[in-house]
């Protein structure tokens, strides 16, 4: 017999109507297509109404990220450095993607929405935009990503996805050659690392909306 799914509760602070919704098909159309949707789900409408009555930042903060300043791990990931990270709204879907200081999480770039976008791709772009900005910048900073496809993508100067070409979203494919590109045409002496989730929790670039 299989498993019933548990009920998860969405709570939307920026979208067509903010408020809380049971199911994820009704939140999505609170958020699809609203620039700059803020939402994220709970399983429980005690906790969803709690996180309502704060703010969306707050709340990420309190349930995503831990205190890099305070792990206790043997292995820590370097503060100085530059974290990317990217969310698809759907697979493919609408795609944005962002950096951010590890040690800070201070916003440093954000790109989208591209319309029928993946994770992946995001990841990538936003590596290679890492990359870039640090170079133009002067800062030695290692790069981090929790996608270790991105990563090796960038490695080999190669997009290896399955996604097509379409007339919706040329444009993120045309950011995609733009990418690859820069990675032939240049040289970078910036690490590019794994973000270690399950030691040091979500990494700082997150978007929140797991």
């Amino acid at each position: 017999m299989a498993k019933k799914a548990k009920q998860k509760y969405y709570v939307v602070w920026r979208g067509f109507k903010p408020g809380i919704y049971e199911t994820w098909e009704a939140c999505k159309k609170q958020v699809t297509g609203f620039d700059g949707a803020k939402y994220k789900s709970f399983t429980s409408r005690e906790e969803a109404e709690q996180a309502f009555d704060e703010s969306y930042e707050t709340v990420v903060e309190r349930k995503g990220k831990k205190d890099l300043f305070r792990l206790k791990t043997k292995e820590k990931p370097i503060l100085k450095s530059l974290a990317v990270d990217a969310a698809c709204k759907g697979n493919p879907g609408t795609l944005e993607y962002q950096g951010v200081f590890t040690a800070t999480q201070t916003p440093v770039f954000k790109r989208g929405p591209y319309e029928m976008g993946t994770v992946n791709i995001g990841e990538f772009l936003a590596i290679v935009l890492g990359l870039a900005w640090l170079k133009k910048n002067k800062l030695d900073y290692p790069v981090y990503s929790d996608s270790r496809t991105a990563i090796a993508w960038v490695r080999n100067k190669r997009v290896n996805t399955k996604l097509k070409k379409s007339a919706k979203n040329a444009r993120l494919f045309a950011a995609v050659d733009k990418a690859v590109e820069w990675l032939k045409t240049n040289d970078y002496k910036n690490p590019v690392l794994k973000w270690e989730t399950r030691l040091w929790g979500e990494i700082p670039a997150d978007f929140g909306r797991k």
